[in-house]
């Protein structure tokens, strides 16, 4: 009977072994400069996400710290927050990941320390809730964008105006008249998180 019941067990487990197995082979080694966007359950994120017409209204950029990924992200303040705590904050935990096409040769070791330094910039500033193009307050997407562009000359995305987006929408124009009153500036250059995720620079290595 201990045998058959052995044999029953090892039956029952081995398939179950092989998934996980095969689970940590296919698991995706995070590096320097991979940008994660996920769904924000902060007000604004479906504000943002009706304006843009995108899932995913928040990201940030990839940086290790002692071998440990952090997610460097304008949030209140701009700041390094650990991989873990960042994708448990995204709507159901699910958050995707992107890197340059080119990564192998735009990201060496060179390229990672400019990203690294360069976070100098930015580091404590404030969140802008007005979505300015300056460096005094940084927003999510403002902040991914001017790290690549600064430290490696590389531009993901195309900016926009804020009359670009769907303003139409009631969330949208709530959410426009408690930042801005009666005053919009139209014309402010705005880079959205969807505009970084559908750019063609960046290829897809991890979903979940």
């Amino acid at each position: 009977m201990p045998r058959m019941m052995k044999a029953l067990f090892t039956a029952l487990l081995a398939p179950l072994l092989s998934l996980l197995a095969g689970s940590a082979a296919h698991a995706v080694a995070l590096k320097d400069g991979d940008i994660i966007f996920h769904t924000s359950r902060s007000a604004q994120s479906v504000a943002v996400q009706r304006a843009t017409g995108s899932r995913y209204s928040h990201m940030g950029i990839v940086l290790l710290r002692d071998g440990k990924p952090y997610v460097f992200e304008a949030v209140a303040t701009v700041r390094y927050t650990p991989l873990a705590q960042w994708t448990a904050r995204g709507n159901g935990g699910h958050y995707v990941v992107k890197r340059l096409r080119d990564a192998d040769k735009l990201l060496t070791p060179g390229a990672v320390a400019r990203l690294h330094a360069r976070t100098a910039d930015f580091a404590g500033r404030p969140y802008d809730l007005t979505f300015e193009w300056s460096d005094g307050r940084i927003y999510c997407s403002e902040l991914v964008w001017k790290l690549y562009q600064r430290a490696l000359g590389v531009r993901i995305g195309e900016l926009q105006k804020i009359r670009e987006f769907n303003l139409g929408d009631p969330a949208v124009r709530a959410k426009m008249r408690e930042r801005y009153g009666d005053k919009v500036p139209m014309d402010e250059p705005v880079i959205s998180p969807v505009a970084m995720f559908d750019s063609p620079l960046l290829v897809t290595v991890e979903t979940r």
